[in-house]
C-alpha cells in the first residue's frame, strides 16, 4: 500500500475544507498513511467579474486540477461534483463519491426572514442562471444581480448591505459552519438543486487500482446513485453552467431512485418539468431518458433560444 498520497484541490475555503476532510478520513482508515494537499488556482477562481455562463461555465473549475492528476503532481482530486463535466479527459475517472450533504440552497439575508418576505423590488445575489430562474417562478419582481466570488466574500458582501438577500448552497454553509443573521431552505419540491449539489467527488486515473483501492471506503452508493442519474440528465440535455437546469434525484428503495428535472427560460415564465422513476442499476438511461422526454416537451426550445442569444451576445 502507497504511504503517501496527494490531493489536488482548489485554495479556497470550502474546497480546502473538503480536502482536508477526505485526508482525516484517509488517515484515519489506513495506518501511516501521509496525505498532502496540493493547492492549485483554476481559470474559475482567477476570473470573478464575469458570470459563469458568459465564460463557457463548463470544466472552469476542475482543468488545471485534472492536468495535475495526468501529469502525476496528484494522485488524486476532491471536487464539488456540481462543478465536474460530465466528459471527463481521457484516463481519468470520478470512482467515489462520498455520503452526499444537503443538495438544497439557502436564502441567506440580514432582515427579511425568507424568499417571501422579501420586499417588492429586492436586490438578490446569485451567479447561478438556475437559481435565478427558480427564484423568478416565485418572485418575478425581484432584482437578481451578479454575485460570484468565495463563499465568506459572498456572506460578507451581504452584511455590508450590497444586497437584500442572496442564495447559497446549503452543503457549503453547513460544511465551513457559516451562517447568516437570516436563512431559509430552498429545496425540494418548489426548488430544485442544480445536478450533484452537496456532493463530492473523488476523481483519480484510472490506471491507479492501488489508489482506487484505498479509497472505496469512502464511495456511498445511494448518493452515487443518485448524482449518476442527475449527470445522465445533464449530458441528454448538453447542458452546462450557461442554462437554468435542475436535476434532483431520490432513493426510494435500495433499488429505486426517482429523478426530478427542470428547464426554465431566463425569467422563469416558461419551465418544463417532470419525473420519472426507474431501477438503480440503469440511473444513467434513466437521466438519459428522462431528458429526452422533456426536450419533447419543450426544454429544446428553451435551450436553443438560450445559447442563439448568448451567441448573439459573444
Amino acid at each position: 500500500m502507497k504511504s503517501k498520497l496527494t490531493i489536488a484541490t482548489r485554495g479556497s475555503m470550502l474546497a480546502l475544507w473538503q480536502a482536508n476532510h477526505i485526508k482525516a478520513l484517509l488517515e484515519a482508515e489506513h495506518q501511516g498513511l501521509a496525505v498532502e494537499l496540493l493547492v492549485i488556482k483554476t481559470q474559475g477562481d482567477k476570473i470573478l467579474d464575469v458570470p459563469l455562463a458568459k465564460i463557457g461555465g463548463k470544466g472552469l473549475f476542475v482543468k488545471e486540477i485534472e492536468d495535475a492528476l495526468l501529469d502525476r503532481r496528484a494522485d488524486l482530486a476532491v471536487h464539488s461534483m456540481k462543478d465536474v463535466p460530465t466528459e471527463l479527459p481521457e484516463g481519468l475517472v470520478v470512482g467515489v463519491i462520498p455520503e452526499r450533504e444537503a443538495p438544497t440552497d439557502t436564502l441567506c439575508s440580514v432582515n427579511h426572514d425568507g424568499l417571501a418576505a422579501l420586499p417588492k423590488g429586492a436586490r438578490v445575489g446569485t451567479a447561478s442562471l438556475r437559481r435565478q430562474a427558480q427564484l423568478l417562478i416565485r418572485r418575478p419582481d425581484l432584482n437578481i444581480e451578479t454575485l460570484r466570488g468565495n463563499l465568506d466574500t459572498r456572506l460578507r458582501k451581504l452584511t455590508g448591505g450590497q444586497y437584500d438577500a442572496i442564495v447559497l448552497a446549503s452543503a457549503g454553509l453547513n460544511r465551513l459552519g457559516m451562517r447568516a443573521p437570516k436563512m431559509e431552505v430552498l429545496g425540494p419540491p418548489d426548488f430544485l438543486p442544480a445536478v450533484a449539489q452537496g456532493a463530492l467527488g473523488i476523481e483519480f486515473r484510472i490506471e491507479d487500482e492501488e489508489t482506487a483501492g484505498m479509497l472505496a471506503f469512502l464511495d456511498h452508493e445511494p448518493s452515487s446513485i443518485c448524482v449518476e442519474a442527475e449527470r445522465g440528465f445533464l449530458t441528454g440535455l448538453q447542458g452546462g453552467c450557461q442554462v437554468p437546469i435542475a436535476g434532483h434525484a431520490v432513493m426510494l428503495d435500495a433499488d429505486t431512485v426517482r429523478l426530478e428535472g427542470l428547464v426554465a427560460d431566463l425569467e422563469g415564465k416558461r419551465v418544463v418539468r417532470l419525473a420519472a422513476t426507474g431501477d438503480a442499476d440503469d440511473a444513467w438511461e434513466l437521466g438519459q431518458t428522462l431528458a429526452e422526454e422533456m426536450l419533447d416537451a419543450g426544454a429544446k426550445a428553451i435551450l436553443e433560444e438560450i445559447y442563439a442569444q448568448e451567441s448573439a451576445e459573444v
